[in-house]
């Protein structure tokens, strides 16, 4: 086992800047790391996230969420296990898969992707996070939900403060004051519109969530609150961040470009490895049931675990030049990587592989094909430089881009 003194903090500002080189260092030589700040046991490379995502010998819990997550959402289907969790998934699950995404939501996928693209295509010019990534997955959900899209900022306020909350590895109080304010207000918005669904259902997703029985088992207003909330936040920064770094990655790699330009059959592969190189969420946290011996040395029982994912997806023992963006790698699965047998770890995988992969994909998809469609020769404002923010989760602050503006 290694002390976090070898390697840049995780909670410095040296590796807020840029973490890659110390998940290099860490790989190398500090696969387990023992950080007093945040009490837990640090892993980084591709092995150990992947055996502690797949969790194969029941070693590995999400009993870590019962702190980390539910003071702000309420208790959700990420810290279920066993039947309760495979019930729970079996009831949330349809909406974001076959059919249903295709035939109910990806019309309102692309609405809201022309209704942003609307706003600016004409003018020349935009920042593609403030304008576009930042609005588009929250407007999606708000939509599939049913929820008044007008109350946008409410929801974008909301789901930064979750996020905030779960990022919040130093403890300050302030951020987490705000995560149970917002736990408090997201609850006072909902629950009257969820009674309103259960007495007046529609064809949105939330009278889907009230009306939906499995084993004779139904949500209850409260499980309906906490996955929504879980929705919004979960849904929307990951989305955001995602769409933002592929044209962060693109922009920065035009051959790349003009190939997805050319060829949209392209863009999944685009993403899948915007998803390994720049995912939007670096940070997972499992907790262990028993000992478990990894790379470097053995965590006790009882202990949280924080899972490296951005360190994990540029491990050289997995792939060949990682550090290195190619959408064409051999090394990455195009096919899998937004399923549970991904090849990648930005959506988790096991069990609790992300639900909603298949809707970002269709997000990602229907999104950057229409940019490129909005938007011919487009660049990055001449001396801007990307920059990005964010430890737990990350992705470019803004991303301003010149282009010909299309009537």
């Amino acid at each position: 086992m290694s002390t976090a003194q070898q390697v840049p903090d995780i909670l410095s500002p040296e590796f807020a800047a840029n973490p890659y080189p110390a998940y290099r260092t860490m790989r190398d030589s500090a696969p387990l790391i023992r950080h007093e700040a945040t009490q837990s046991w640090i892993v980084s490379r591709y092995e150990d996230v992947e055996r502690v995502f797949k969790d194969r010998g029941g070693q590995f819990t999400t009993e870590n969420y019962d702190w980390q997550i539910e003071p702000v959402h309420g208790r959700t289907i990420l810290q279920l296990s066993g039947r309760e969790h495979a019930v729970r998934r079996a009831l949330v699950a349809p909406a974001f898969r076959g059919a249903d995404l295709q035939e109910r939501f990806l019309p309102v996928i692309e609405r809201n992707s022309r209704e942003l693209i609307d706003a600016f295509r004409h003018t020349g010019r935009a920042d593609l996070v403030a304008d576009y990534a930042t609005r588009f997955p929250v407007n999606v959900i708000a939509d599939m939900l049913g929820l008044d899209k007008d109350d946008h900022d409410r929801f974008h306020g909301w789901y930064t403060s979750v996020i905030a909350f779960l990022g919040n590895l130093s403890g300050d109080q302030e951020v987490a004051a705000a995560g149970a304010r917002t736990r408090t207000e997201f609850a006072e918005y909902m629950f009257p519109i969820i009674r309103e669904r259960r007495e007046n259902p529609g064809d949105d997703l939330l009278s889907t969530l009230c009306a939906a029985e499995v084993d004779g088992v139904r949500m209850s207003d409260e499980d309906i609150k906490a996955f929504c909330s879980l929705l919004l936040a979960a849904g929307g920064e990951t989305t955001d961040k995602a769409i933002a770094g592929i044209f962060a990655n693109l922009l920065a790699h035009p051959e790349q470009l003009a190939a997805v330009r050319e060829d949209r059959s392209l863009i999944p592969r685009a993403f899948a490895e915007t998803l390994r190189y720049t995912p939007p969420v670096h940070m997972i946290m499992r907790q262990t049931a028993t000992d478990v011996t990894l790379s470097g040395g053995t965590i006790p029982a009882g202990a949280t675990v924080t899972c490296l994912i951005g360190a994990a997806n540029r491990d050289e023992a997995r792939y060949r030049d990682p550090d290195r963006f190619d959408i064409m790698r051999d090394d990455l699965t195009t096919t899998t990587a937004f399923s549970a047998a991904a090849d990648h770890l930005a959506f988790a995988l096991g069990r609790h592989f992300c639900v909603g992969a298949l809707l970002a994909k269709a997000e990602v998809e229907t999104g950057v094909g229409q940019l490129l469609d909005a938007l011919p020769d487009l660049r990055t404002q001449e001396g801007f430089e990307v920059v990005e923010r964010g430890v737990f989760t990350r992705g470019p602050q803004s991303l301003p881009v010149r282009f010909t503006p299309v009537a």
